[in-house]
Protein backbone atom coordinates (compact mmCIF):
# COMPACT_ATOMS: atom_id res chain seq x y z
CA UNK A 1 0.00 0.00 0.00
CA UNK A 2 1.05 3.60 -1.22
CA UNK A 3 1.99 5.89 2.20
CA UNK A 4 -0.11 9.16 2.36
CA UNK A 5 1.50 12.08 1.88
CA UNK A 6 2.07 14.17 4.83
CA UNK A 7 2.04 17.76 4.82
CA UNK A 8 5.37 19.49 5.40
CA UNK A 9 5.39 21.78 7.77
CA UNK A 10 7.17 25.61 6.78
CA UNK A 11 9.54 27.40 9.04
CA UNK A 12 6.85 30.37 8.53
CA UNK A 13 4.68 31.52 11.09
CA UNK A 14 1.00 31.85 10.36
CA UNK A 15 1.20 35.57 11.47
CA UNK A 16 4.09 35.98 8.16
CA UNK A 17 1.95 33.38 5.75
CA UNK A 18 -1.06 36.28 5.91
CA UNK A 19 0.84 38.92 5.14
CA UNK A 20 2.01 36.96 2.33
CA UNK A 21 -0.94 36.19 0.80
CA UNK A 22 -2.59 39.82 1.39
CA UNK A 23 0.49 41.06 -0.81
CA UNK A 24 -0.13 38.86 -3.30
CA UNK A 25 -3.69 39.94 -3.53
CA UNK A 26 -3.88 42.57 -6.32
CA UNK A 27 -5.52 45.95 -4.54
CA UNK A 28 -7.81 48.24 -6.98
CA UNK A 29 -5.87 51.15 -8.40
CA UNK A 30 -7.78 54.24 -7.89
CA UNK A 31 -7.20 56.84 -10.84
CA UNK A 32 -5.09 59.38 -9.84
CA UNK A 33 -6.08 63.18 -10.36
CA UNK A 34 -3.77 64.10 -13.15
CA UNK A 35 -4.60 67.77 -13.72
CA UNK A 36 -4.28 70.29 -11.12
CA UNK A 37 -5.34 73.29 -13.31
CA UNK A 38 -8.54 74.25 -12.86
CA UNK A 39 -8.80 76.22 -15.85
CA UNK A 40 -7.82 73.31 -17.94
CA UNK A 41 -10.43 70.57 -16.10
CA UNK A 42 -13.28 73.01 -16.98
CA UNK A 43 -12.23 73.95 -21.03
CA UNK A 44 -11.65 69.87 -20.85
CA UNK A 45 -15.20 69.53 -18.89
CA UNK A 46 -17.01 72.19 -21.82
CA UNK A 47 -15.61 69.74 -24.47
CA UNK A 48 -17.60 66.80 -23.52
CA UNK A 49 -20.46 68.79 -22.53
CA UNK A 50 -20.30 70.19 -25.60
CA UNK A 51 -21.11 67.42 -27.09
CA UNK A 52 -25.30 67.43 -25.75
CA UNK A 53 -25.26 70.42 -27.99
CA UNK A 54 -27.59 68.12 -30.40
CA UNK A 55 -30.47 68.28 -27.37
CA UNK A 56 -30.29 72.19 -28.88
CA UNK A 57 -29.70 72.13 -32.31
CA UNK A 58 -31.91 68.64 -32.47
CA UNK A 59 -32.72 69.35 -36.16
CA UNK A 60 -28.99 69.33 -37.17
CA UNK A 61 -27.31 66.94 -34.89
CA UNK A 62 -23.90 66.91 -36.68
CA UNK A 63 -23.80 70.58 -35.56
CA UNK A 64 -24.57 70.05 -32.08
CA UNK A 65 -22.88 66.65 -31.22
CA UNK A 66 -19.94 67.04 -33.37
CA UNK A 67 -19.05 70.53 -34.69
CA UNK A 68 -19.68 72.58 -30.56
CA UNK A 69 -16.67 70.08 -29.14
CA UNK A 70 -14.80 70.39 -32.13
CA UNK A 71 -14.42 74.49 -32.27
CA UNK A 72 -13.93 74.54 -28.07
CA UNK A 73 -11.49 71.48 -28.20
CA UNK A 74 -9.96 73.47 -31.59
CA UNK A 75 -9.51 76.67 -30.19
CA UNK A 76 -7.86 75.67 -26.69
CA UNK A 77 -5.47 72.38 -27.61
CA UNK A 78 -2.69 74.46 -27.83
CA UNK A 79 -3.16 75.89 -24.38
CA UNK A 80 -3.43 72.99 -22.40
CA UNK A 81 -2.52 69.22 -22.97
CA UNK A 82 -5.56 67.30 -20.68
CA UNK A 83 -7.92 69.80 -23.01
CA UNK A 84 -6.22 68.34 -26.23
CA UNK A 85 -7.00 65.45 -24.80
CA UNK A 86 -10.08 65.43 -23.68
CA UNK A 87 -10.94 67.51 -26.70
CA UNK A 88 -10.01 64.41 -29.00
CA UNK A 89 -12.10 61.82 -26.82
CA UNK A 90 -15.00 64.18 -26.53
CA UNK A 91 -15.31 64.79 -30.39
CA UNK A 92 -14.62 61.14 -31.26
CA UNK A 93 -17.21 59.74 -28.59
CA UNK A 94 -19.28 62.26 -30.46
CA UNK A 95 -18.59 61.14 -33.88
CA UNK A 96 -19.00 57.68 -32.82
CA UNK A 97 -22.78 58.67 -31.30
CA UNK A 98 -23.24 60.28 -34.62
CA UNK A 99 -22.18 56.96 -36.96
CA UNK A 100 -24.70 54.45 -34.41
CA UNK A 101 -27.54 57.17 -34.13
CA UNK A 102 -27.12 56.75 -38.20
CA UNK A 103 -27.06 53.04 -38.08
CA UNK A 104 -29.71 52.85 -35.48
CA UNK A 105 -31.78 54.98 -38.26
CA UNK A 106 -31.54 53.32 -40.89
CA UNK A 107 -32.25 50.17 -38.57
CA UNK A 108 -35.67 51.72 -38.40
CA UNK A 109 -36.72 50.24 -41.55
CA UNK A 110 -36.49 46.65 -40.50
CA UNK A 111 -37.94 47.58 -36.98
CA UNK A 112 -34.98 47.22 -34.89
CA UNK A 113 -33.41 51.01 -34.92
CA UNK A 114 -36.77 51.76 -32.97
CA UNK A 115 -35.82 50.59 -30.29
CA UNK A 116 -32.21 51.51 -30.90
CA UNK A 117 -32.29 55.13 -31.61
CA UNK A 118 -33.58 56.05 -27.66
CA UNK A 119 -30.68 53.46 -26.48
CA UNK A 120 -28.16 54.98 -28.43
CA UNK A 121 -29.16 58.77 -27.20
CA UNK A 122 -29.36 57.89 -23.90
CA UNK A 123 -25.82 56.57 -23.63
CA UNK A 124 -25.01 59.71 -25.14
CA UNK A 125 -26.34 62.04 -22.59
CA UNK A 126 -25.21 59.64 -19.87
CA UNK A 127 -21.64 59.24 -20.73
CA UNK A 128 -20.74 62.72 -21.74
CA UNK A 129 -22.63 63.77 -18.20
CA UNK A 130 -20.34 60.90 -16.49
CA UNK A 131 -17.17 62.49 -18.76
CA UNK A 132 -17.79 65.82 -17.88
CA UNK A 133 -17.53 64.75 -13.94
CA UNK A 134 -14.67 62.81 -14.44
CA UNK A 135 -13.18 65.32 -16.09
CA UNK A 136 -13.68 68.75 -13.77
CA UNK A 137 -12.80 66.37 -10.90
CA UNK A 138 -9.14 66.46 -12.63
CA UNK A 139 -9.63 62.65 -13.81
CA UNK A 140 -8.57 61.77 -17.39
CA UNK A 141 -11.74 60.25 -19.26
CA UNK A 142 -11.76 57.11 -21.98
CA UNK A 143 -15.44 56.66 -23.56
CA UNK A 144 -16.58 52.81 -23.65
CA UNK A 145 -17.82 52.15 -27.67
CA UNK A 146 -15.64 54.86 -28.85
CA UNK A 147 -13.78 54.75 -32.22
CA UNK A 148 -10.86 56.69 -31.99
CA UNK A 149 -10.75 58.70 -35.37
CA UNK A 150 -8.32 61.48 -33.96
CA UNK A 151 -5.28 59.93 -32.42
Amino acid sequence: MAKAKEPVESSESPKEKKTEEASKVEKPVKSEVIETNKDARTWAMFCHLAGLGWLIFWLIPVIGGVICPLILWQIKKNEYSFVDEQGKEAVNFQISMLLYWIVAMLLCFACIGAALVPIVLVVDIVLAIVASIKVGEGHSYRYPFCIRFIK
